[in-house]
């Protein structure tokens, strides 16, 4: 049985982190891959196309390249991310290192997938020559299947529209939306490629875009069903709910004029799950509340029938509860938009939301980032996916995604079996459209931006926020294992954050802000 792709993507040999360049479109290699030094004496200049698929003449771009020969061996199955680059070791034997060709990285990729181990062993009584032909083949469906979406990415980033066409008919006959995790997410990938490959045109001014927060603000209702089965058999949000629902209990402690303001109220989801936790939550620990108070922002139209809802919900429990929504979308918020009270305690919570606001410029999330600030909150809770999908080069981008949803869609590998319909309207109607955007949409329609902790902390830092660590990870383990989700979900803290991972590949994470 071959690994899961993301798992092939995982290499060290002998104690070495392969430096896998993939994005030869860069300018600026040092700004894009941190941890890859060029070298003045063993770099090759190469006249590229940039992503944009344009070929400047008149720029000669410098590259490092990256794999030794002493590497080409075998390497392990149980090993670290092949794309997380080690700044230790990128120095070692630079003399050593041949210069290669984007295509001689998808060989290079292709001999480690083939090299790498089976993570099950072959039972005894099986037939051992049946299983072996059975492996060879799937594994080698498999490398074929990488090769084709690697070469289709470097097509279509080329704009060489009848190359890619060729390449993309292929990748639909073998990326099967019920065959193994990685012909799944392939098809997923696919579908975005197929996108891309129907968008290009001569560049020009793009089309205005409709004000939206969100994918989850124009989403049918394949995709809202959807999600509901993200957030109801997956941990991901819920993870989020409970850890930012924790943050913002030690911010009201001992207060009793309490008010959250949401932005997004959490992707919309129908019955306002994280505010119901919450007042539960208030009513145990016995706090002597006497006003709750949410502000929901967003262009959901389902908002004030959430706020409805949890007016009842709240009676019930007799808390003393306000709502009010706030139709706007973040870039359009102003700080009177948004009514503060002297005597509350204010807190800010945003569930996958401000990512969608990052844009190729930094004015729209600082822009709404010193909004928040303005409004002075005791802490804005964050909660986000955890990896690079913003890159500037359509190319890595394409890879480090591809990394990121060969992981989920490996977790619902274990989770749910071959042919359940539920993991098939997740992995088509959801994440499917994630990848779309992030693959296919560039300028404004692009709004899944995930970036990692370390960017976020610059950012956040810009418009004037400290971390505040989260102190809890083993409350977050406790209640990992009370979810009963699969086993291979961890939880770590990095840098004063908390971070879901699947088999040591982070999905989310949560970090606590203060003015």
């Amino acid at each position: 049985m071959a690994p899961p792709i993301y798992s092939a993507f995982n290499g060290e040999i002998d104690g070495e982190n392969l430096p896998f360049v993939f994005d030869i479109w860069a300018t600026d290699l040092n700004s894009y891959y941190p941890h890859q030094p060029i070298s003045e004496s063993n770099s090759s200049t190469l006249v590229l196309p940039f992503c944009d698929g344009t070929i400047r003449d008149n720029k000669r771009v410098k590259r490092t390249v990256g794999i030794p020969v002493s590497w080409l061996g075998s390497f392990s199955s149980n090993s670290h991310s092949l794309l997380n680059t080690n700044s230790n070791n990128s120095n070692r034997n630079r003399d050593s290192i041949p210069k290669l060709h984007f295509r001689d990285h998808i060989r290079t990729y292709t001999q480690r997938y083939l090299a790498a181990e089976p993570e099950e062993e072959v039972s005894e009584d099986t037939n051992s020559s049946e299983s072996g032909g059975a492996e060879e083949d799937g594994c080698h469906d498999g490398v074929r299947l990488v090769q084709l979406l690697i070469a289709c990415a470097e097509a279509v980033a080329c704009r060489d529209k009848s190359h890619a066409s060729i390449l993309l008919s292929e990748l639909k006959a073998n990326a099967l939306v019920f065959g193994s995790s990685f012909q799944r997410v392939a098809s997923c990938f696919v579908q975005g490629l197929t996108e891309r490959l129907n968008l290009i045109q001569p560049i020009g001014p793009v089309s205005p875009m409709p004000p939206i927060m969100n994918i989850m603000d124009a989403a049918s209702e394949e995709m809202e069903e959807a999600f509901r089965l993200v957030y109801e058999l997956c941990p991901h949000v819920q993870f989020g709910h409970f850890v930012a629902n924790s943050i913002v209990l030690e911010a009201f402690e001992g207060e009793s004029f309490l008010h959250v303001v949401d932005l997004g109220m959490s992707l919309g989801l129908r019955h306002g799950h994280q505010w119901r936790a919450l007042m539960q939550s208030l009513r145990t620990d016995d706090q002597h509340v006497r006003r709750l108070r949410i502000t929901g922002v967003g262009l959901c139209d389902r908002l004030q029938s959430i706020g409805d809802e949890l007016s009842i919900y709240a009676t019930n429990l007799g808390i003393n509860f306000e709502f009010s929504v706030v139709k706007k979308n973040l870039e359009s918020l102003k700080p009177e938009d948004i009514e503060v009270r002297e005597e509350e305690v204010l807190v800010v919570n945003s569930i996958l939301q401000l990512h969608c606001v990052v844009k190729e410029s930094r004015g729209a999330l600082n822009s709404v980032l010193q909004m928040v600030h303005g409004l002075g909150p005791k802490v804005l809770v964050m909660v986000e996916q955890d990896s690079g999908h913003n890159g500037p080069f359509f190319l890595g981008r394409f890879m480090e995604s591809l990394h990121y949803y060969s992981a989920i869609f490996d977790s619902l590998d274990v989770m749910l079996p071959k042919y359940d319909t539920k993991r098939a309207k997740m992995e088509q109607f959801y994440f499917a459209e994630e990848i779309k955007n992030i693959v296919s949409c560039e300028g404004p329609l692009r709004m899944e931006r995930h970036e990692r902790v370390d960017q976020w902390r610059r950012r956040m830092s810009r418009a004037g926020f400290q971390a505040a660590p989260i102190k809890m990870v083993a409350q977050a383990k406790q209640w990992l294992l009370k979810s009963k989700v699969c086993e291979g979900y961890t939880v770590v803290e990095e840098k004063g954050c908390l971070v879901l991972g699947w088999k040591s590949k982070p999905i989310v994470a949560v970090s606590c802000w203060k003015c």
